[in-house]
């Protein structure tokens, strides 16, 4: 196969183009990508190289180079959004242009070439938030957008699901709990206080630290990805999670502990606006219908995420520096 792969240079989908190049050798991948300030091509230094990839510098907005390179592309995988809630609340301009607009754009361009298969990458967020205890977001969950991010993430999924009603495009939606891993943005929770501890700065957590999330490693999550694409339905949705529900000073003190620090190191900050309380996934329908689970247990993906931070330092100082922008320039020119 061909694929499309948008957002390739984030978090996400630069793990998943490594992952697919891996387990699917042959299939070629092109991966677009603005290159906001979450992109960054050095995320992919490993795979610049391989004949079956190629990289487009190019937004997602664009309905020219959209239509152009939709043309002989077997599958589109679409990751590319603006993602952090913080963000959205200062300004959500930029969440709807990329994660509607951007979304129905792309959607056009599958239907008007062939009806191109589409795999739409979203968030739990849509489904609101959950209380203490009890039952879990499923596929069948109504949406209860909270912030600008989700709402603007539960727009572009009403297009998706409305396309393929509408227009029988070959659809399927992916609905994930929070990643962490390698290669994520420092300036979310996990890689935010990995970083900090290691330059001897305190760990910032919101609240008390009670808010409640379901955690998910980013290839147990393309794992997920890549079986909805081979085996999933078209046209529907699934969930996937990592069983790993935590408050958020829960996950601080597994990440103290081990790096070896004390709780003197934790800060407490005012809470974020409207800070949702409880996210969390029932899987049901994926580990049933594709034979897919999340394989990785919290603590040890933690061990593994620490030491990829450790081992990767100048990864990280040059995107706190801001001197990882000028990776596209050294590669590619203006």
């Amino acid at each position: 196969m061909k694929l499309l792969v948008t957002g390739g240079a984030g978090f996400i989908g630069s793990n998943f183009i490594r992952y697919w190049l891996k387990n699917n050798p042959g299939d070629g991948i092109i991966n677009l990508d603005i290159l906001t300030y979450a992109g960054n091509l050095e995320n992919l230094k490993d795979v610049e190289k391989n004949p079956d990839y190629q990289f487009i510098k190019g937004d997602i907005c664009d309905k020219d180079l959209i239509n152009e390179l939709i043309k002989g592309i077997d599958l589109v995988v679409h990751f590319a959004a603006e993602t952090h809630v913080d963000r959205s609340i200062t300004d959500s301009a930029d969440f709807i242009r990329t994660n509607v607009l951007g979304t129905q754009i792309l959607l056009d361009a599958a239907k008007n070439n062939g009806n191109v298969r589409f795999h739409h990458i979203s968030t739990d967020e849509v489904f609101g938030a959950l209380g203490p205890t009890g039952a879990k977001f499923n596929e069948m969950t109504p949406y209860d957008p909270r912030s600008p991010y989700s709402a603007s993430k539960a727009a572009a999924d009403h297009l998706v699901r409305a396309y393929f009603h509408t227009h029988r495009l070959p659809i399927t939606i992916s609905n994930c709990s929070n990643n962490y891993g390698p290669y994520q943005f420092p300036e979310k929770l996990i890689p935010l206080f990995i970083t900090n501890i290691i330059e001897n700065k305190k760990v910032p957590v919101y609240g008390e630290g009670k808010n409640i999330r379901d955690w998910i490693y980013v290839d147990d999550h393309n794992a997920g990805v890549e079986a909805i694409i081979k085996e999933g339905k078209i046209g529907e949705t699934y969930c996937l999670g990592g069983g790993n529900e935590k408050t958020n000073i829960g996950i601080t003190r597994m990440i103290l502990e081990l790096m070896g620090q004390g709780e003197e190191t934790i800060e407490f900050v005012p809470d974020r606006k409207g800070h949702d309380f409880r996210y969390a996934i029932n899987c049901s329908k994926a580990k049933k219908e594709l034979a897919w689970s999340p394989r990785t247990d919290l603590k040890d993906g933690l061990k593994q995420t620490i030491k990829w931070y450790q081992d990767n330092a100048d990864w990280w100082r040059k995107i706190k520096s801001g001197e990882y922008k000028d990776y596209y320039e050294r590669q590619y020119g203006k």
